[in-house]
């Protein structure tokens, strides 16, 4: 009986050295990254709101906060619909459903 982390008969071991799959994965890990990023200005955007909203807000705080609403959005937009097309691919290969 085969172990389950061998490869499957059909594919080999060429899995492995697929330049495909090796793309995906690094996508994975940038859209990854994006999403901490993304979510993480957002963060900083409430906290700022949140902080201006116990004080005052200042001139340069609302800047601070649109400039964190923009670039995460900038980041967070391409980062989501990467990390869907990825899965997308790793679903159409494991149902084999190109």
């Amino acid at each position: 009986m085969a172990a389950v982390s061998d490869p499957t008969p059909e594919r080999g071991d060429d899995r492995a050295d697929d330049p495909v799959l090796e793309q995906r994965a690094r996508v994975r890990r940038l859209t990854t990254m994006g999403q901490r990023v993304g979510y993480l200005l957002f963060l900083a955007a409430s906290v700022g709101f949140f902080y201006g909203f116990a004080t005052a807000y200042s001139d340069g705080l609302v800047t601070f906060i649109v400039a964190c609403l923009i670039a995460g959005s900038v980041v967070l937009a391409p980062a989501i619909v990467f990390s869907y097309a990825v899965r997308a691919a790793d679903r159409a290969d494991r149902d084999d459903d190109w």
